[in-house]
């Protein structure tokens, strides 16, 4: 099997509907695209004084990996959640400890995952203590957001270093999760024909009434970096847009919102109330869940702008991203072209596809 994108978008085709279809490419993908990528893992907040165990699964249903946050002499560690003397799950809830143990044979650890000691082991022959710590992973953190990845590669600058620079300004510290304004999806479709739906505003005047109302779809811009891509709404006149500083990158524009994709699967989408956080989790090759997860700094401009009717959005593209999903699926399709002014993003993404599964 091969992937290819043409990288030059005026003569590029889709990438191969085989892409989508093919188990194999799915498969493939949790070592070559998720697995080495940084992953959102929850913020400060799940962890902290009071709770400084808290256990969870990256990408449920598909990576699927237990690993646990902890909090030890004021530092923050990820940390695999399996015991490596049976592979029983160590931590089961989240809780303040003082240790890891593991409750199967009492294998104890500390909460920075070096190991202490295990019951019974005398005699053992060759046993090293110090090859027995639980497996460190690194942890990157972006104001209160906290990001992980399981497998060696590139580092957090090269995926978030361009969204970070270009919303320096923006008071990131202030956010606040909101689990009442959080929610989650389930889309009977591929993840990434999800991802390459929102990679363009090309639908927007067709597909989303509402939200073209508000932003002024002849100035939307795409803009794409090595690991990510920036989409920018403008707001039409009168319409609530960022108070931008004078020395930020876009001071003077009317900007009703910041799209930010991550690849492989994160978008941030920056409001001027905060921050709507998506994570496009695999589940199949023809299931995926979207999470929406919601952080907010100014609550008193909740519900206006670009960023108020999300879910109305949300089942407007579900609805359509649903519908292409059956049409991959005809033998009269295999390929399409891009529109050379509002398709960069989707382009772009289909080049790191083909690139990072180059060798399935």
């Amino acid at each position: 099997m091969s992937l290819y994108v043409h990288p030059d978008i005026a003569l590029a085709k889709t990438i191969d509907t085989d892409f989508y279809l093919n188990p194999a490419y799915l498969e493939a993908s949790k070592n070559q695209l998720f697995a080495p990528s940084w992953q959102w893992i929850g913020d400060t907040g799940v962890c902290n004084e009071e709770t400084n165990v808290h256990p969870f699964t990256l990408l449920p249903g598909f990576l699927d990996e237990p690993l646990v946050l902890t909090r030890y002499n004021e530092q923050l560690h990820c940390l695999s959640n399996v015991c490596n003397h049976r592979g029983n799950i160590i931590a089961s809830t989240a809780c303040h400890a003082r240790h890891l143990r593991c409750q199967y044979h009492g294998r104890l650890f500390h909460l920075d995952g070096r190991f202490i000691s295990m019951p019974e082991f005398e005699g053992v022959r060759n046993f090293i203590p110090e090859n027995s710590h639980l497996p460190a992973l690194p942890v990157f953190q972006w104001g209160n957001l906290l990001f992980t990845r399981l497998l060696p590669g590139l580092p957090a600058q090269a995926y978030f270093g361009d969204m970070m620079q270009r919303v320096a300004w923006l008071p990131l510290h202030q956010l606040q999760y909101r689990p009442d304004l959080s929610a989650t999806y389930p889309v009977n479709a591929h993840w990434a024909l999800y991802c390459e739906n929102y990679l363009e505003g090309f639908h927007i005047p067709f597909v989303h009434p509402q939200l073209n109302a508000i932003l002024n779809f002849k100035d939307y811009t795409t803009e794409l970096f090595p690991l990510s891509s920036l989409q920018v709404g403008i707001a039409k006149t009168g319409d609530v847009c960022f108070h931008i500083p004078a020395h930020a990158p876009d001071a003077g524009r009317q900007i009703a919102a910041y799209y930010f994709w991550v690849f492989p699967n994160m978008m941030f989408n920056f409001y001027p109330w905060g921050l709507s956080l998506n994570i496009i989790e695999p589940r199949g090759v023809d299931q995926t869940m979207v999470r929406f997860i919601t952080y907010v700094y100014d609550a008193d401009k909740l519900g206006s702008g670009a960023g108020s009717g999300l879910n109305t959005v949300e089942m407007e593209d579900e609805a359509v991203v649903q519908q292409v999903q059956k049409g991959i699926r005809s033998r009269f399709y295999r390929h399409g072209r891009y529109s050379v002014l509002r398709e960069q993003g989707t382009h772009h993404f289909h080049r790191l596809l083909a690139q990072n599964l180059s060798n399935t």
